[in-house]
């Protein structure tokens, strides 16, 4: 158990980079804690002019007159002797993106804790949002837990359940869980100023791993069934986006941002994964490795997402073009 005295504002140190952890960081200064200081990535070139943009937790942090820093790695000694200085508490972590040694984690009074979305062990890892629309889960939830040295491997503090909806993308889903996670550090939070917080070891069985996206996942492989692409479609809005390479047009990627199984349709024993089955009228069907897929909205780089209508009239496609599996050089 993890035990507080006297009842009074929690020294925090918070660490987090995205919106996800900005949502966090918001709740718990209306909570009424002493954030000591906001650790956040370095200011990286974002967006098509590759300006430098800060990240929503400096934003933020900025925005209330909280103290910052940006360091590139945690193993620096002197970052470590300023948060032994700081006699926190607790460090808060949410997709913060940097390591946390050892070191790290034993200095603040009462460890380190990390807002997971995920119920963990299932999707231990950096997508685990992704991850569980992508795999056709049909709930996930927010984990608060103990940090250790391994990956999400700590014991659970608190654990809330969410639905995965029919129609959630990765975006929408990011969006309550987000909110949740903020909901749950919260709570957790009072719970352990009430010494009310109980490490739970993690299930042994069950484990999983939310691996990091990268360019190949984004790309869609025609030959999976109709359930698992729409489900990578919608995982993957909007980052990374799922890809599509039409055949004669190998050097020009096109992002899929929504679809859906399709219904009965006339494929001929010839017709392989990833054939276009039909572009007319304003319907864009193609085969599949169980039947076919309805693409419904789609963008071609430098253009806007459209619905298929839309697409097909600035961008033309013959029912007989492929799709293929092959990611543009």
């Amino acid at each position: 158990m993890l035990v507080m005295g006297p009842s009074r504002p929690l020294r925090i140190v918070f660490a987090g980079t995205p919106r996800f952890a900005a949502v966090a960081l918001e709740a718990i200064v209306a909570a009424g804690h002493d954030i000591v200081l906001v650790l956040t990535r370095v200011d990286k070139p974002a967006g098509r002019g590759r300006a430098v943009q800060e990240s929503a937790v400096k934003q933020l942090a900025r925005e209330r007159g909280l103290p910052i820093g940006q360091p590139r790695s945690l193993r620096d000694e002197a970052l470590q002797a300023r948060l032994r200085a700081l006699d926190a508490d607790v460090m808060v972590v949410a997709a913060y993106g940097l390591i946390l040694p050892a070191e790290v984690l034993g200095i603040p009074r009462h460890g380190c804790l990390n807002i997971h979305a995920s119920l963990l062990p299932r999707w231990r890892g950096a997508a685990p949002i992704q991850r569980a629309i992508e795999a056709g889960d049909a709930e996930t939830g927010i984990t608060i837990m103990q940090m250790d040295e391994g990956l999400d491997t700590g014991p659970i503090l608190l654990a809330e359940r969410e639905a995965i909806r029919a129609g959630d993308s990765g975006g929408s889903l990011h969006e309550r869980l987000a909110a949740l996670g903020a909901h749950a550090i919260v709570e957790a939070l009072e719970r352990l100023r009430a010494g009310m917080l109980r490490p739970q070891p993690q299930p042994a069985q069950g484990i999983t791993y939310a691996h990091k996206l990268g360019r190949a996942d984004a790309l869609v492989d025609w030959a999976q069934p109709a359930r698992r692409i729409v489900d990578r479609v919608r995982a993957f809005d909007p980052v990374p986006g799922a890809t599509a390479i039409l055949e004669r047009m190998p050097a020009a990627p096109i992002k899929l941002w929504s679809a859906r199984a399709a219904g009965p349709v006339e494929t001929g024993a010839a017709a392989r994964p990833g054939t276009v089955l039909l572009a007319a009228p304003g319907r864009l069907i193609v085969a599949c490795g169980d039947g076919a897929v309805e693409l419904l909205e789609l963008q071609r780089s430098g253009s806007r997402r459209l619905p298929a209508a839309d697409f097909l009239r600035g961008c033309p496609i013959e029912a007989g073009e492929r799709f293929v599996a092959g990611l543009a050089t």
